[in-house]
């Protein structure tokens, strides 16, 4: 009988410490964050330090990453003005973007947005400025007013869709941002171990068996690389629809 044995959920998530102790310990997750935040710092430096008329290598993708997300994500959701918040954008998107792509590595193979802590940091960043950028804008008491009375609502109504307003501008959006970023990689990567551990029970055992489940195992793999880009592109995109509509909350 094949027996097929699958490490504990916890195992996949949580690593121990690499250097130190305590919560300043660095563990794979943490070092895999930092590999990608130093990858896209000398990636961006490296695109700027070029000034050719025709962009070649580095300086081309960097100018495409930087015409995706103005064009592509400000522009449809904010506007020119928008252009303001233009590195914060790039900064998520390429961050996320490349976090996602290291945890799909062999022999690395942990996604480190899997973990529930930075997710909620990067979403409450967004939190904070579209907040501030909306007490800016409107002034506090208007904020207020537009987030919790719409207009042209009939005023019975209000009694229903007041508080939904309220919970969903200062307490579920900043949740949803984050929790839609982990729970796909997370769920991804519990898919890419399950089929990992089924090909390799299947290989040991029949030694013929283990064909279909690899060959899913590299479909999803390469349908993970398109969800890696699908949510650094959704993370970006809902931070900069949050921040034109405190920009803009007639829109």
């Amino acid at each position: 009988m094949l027996a097929l044995d699958f490490p504990p959920v916890s195992h996949l998530v949580e690593w121990g410490p690499i250097w130190g102790s305590g919560a300043l310990a660095i563990n794979k997750v943490v070092l895999e964050m930092m590999i990608a935040a130093v990858a896209v710092i000398v990636f961006y430096t490296v695109a700027g330090s070029k000034k050719a008329l025709v962009p070649t290598g580095a300086q081309n993708l960097g100018e495409m990453a930087v015409g995706f997300v103005e064009d592509g994500i400000i522009m449809e959701t904010i506007g020119p003005d928008g252009l303001l918040y233009a590195p914060y954008l790039l900064t998520l998107f390429s961050f996320i973007l490349t976090c996602n792509m290291i945890g799909l590595l062999p022999f690395v193979q942990m996604p480190p947005l899997a973990r529930y802590g930075v997710p909620v940091f990067m979403a409450l960043v967004t939190y904070f400025i579209y907040n501030v950028v909306a007490v800016v804008k409107q002034g506090p008491i208007q904020y207020l007013r537009n987030v919790m009375f719409m207009p042209g609502v009939p005023k019975v109504m209000y009694l229903l869709l007041t508080p939904i307003e309220f919970f969903t501008v200062f307490l579920i959006q900043p949740f949803s941002l984050s929790l839609r970023l982990f729970a796909n990689l997370l769920a991804g990567h519990l898919i890419l171990v399950t089929f990992a551990v089924l090909t390799t029970a299947l290989w040991e055992a029949t030694k013929i068996g283990f064909v279909l489940p690899f060959a899913l195992l590299v479909a999803l793999t390469g349908f993970e690389l398109l969800v890696a880009f699908l949510q650094a592109y959704i993370f970006t995109i809902l931070s900069a629809v949050y921040i034109g509509r405190a920009m803009h909350p007639d829109h």
